[in-house]
């Protein structure tokens, strides 16, 4: 079984009101994502994941957490982007969402920000691309716009 890479500290419990609005940035390439920081559990550094027959290719396998088994997707394949070896900065976000634990591979991570709710518009009602299905909000921000992620969405199975 995989040993969990080095994790990220949380410092204290976040409650409702510290994470209203807030959101964890991240990058798949050159494009700043978000995610609200209330699915967020924790950060890792990449480690080693078993792998797990029959499931999509985005689907990286499992790793042990401390002592909890989690899957792990990758993000920049569930975007069906061009593959890109891990790096230093190539990290897990272990979410927990609709009852269940996964951890996020994504390219980095950029920040934790609050984002004023007159700053998000829905997405253009046309398809820009093939994840735009995945995309519930887009973000207006000083240093650019941050795509938001439907987490329901990005973690159902076609």
């Amino acid at each position: 079984m995989a040993d969990s890479g080095e994790a990220y500290g949380v410092s204290e419990p976040e409650t409702s009101d510290t994470v209203k609005d807030r959101y964890l940035t991240f990058y798949i390439d050159s494009e700043q994502y978000g995610i609200e920081i209330s699915d967020v559990q924790t950060l890792i550094s990449m480690t080693a994941i078993t792998k797990i027959p029959d499931n999509p290719d985005y689907v990286e396998g499992i790793i042990n957490l401390r002592g909890e088994i989690i899957g792990v997707l990758d993000i920049r394949k569930r975007f069906q982007k061009p593959p890109k070896e891990y790096d230093e900065l190539t990290c897990i976000i272990v979410i927990a969402y609709g009852g269940l634990t996964l951890g996020l591979i994504v390219d980095s991570v950029n920040e934790v920000i609050t984002i004023a709710e007159d700053s998000i518009v829905p997405p253009p009602s046309a398809k820009l691309n093939s994840y735009n299905r995945f995309i519930r909000n887009i973000a207006n921000v000083e240093g650019g716009v941050k795509l938001l992620l439907d987490l329901e969405r990005l973690l159902a199975r076609e």
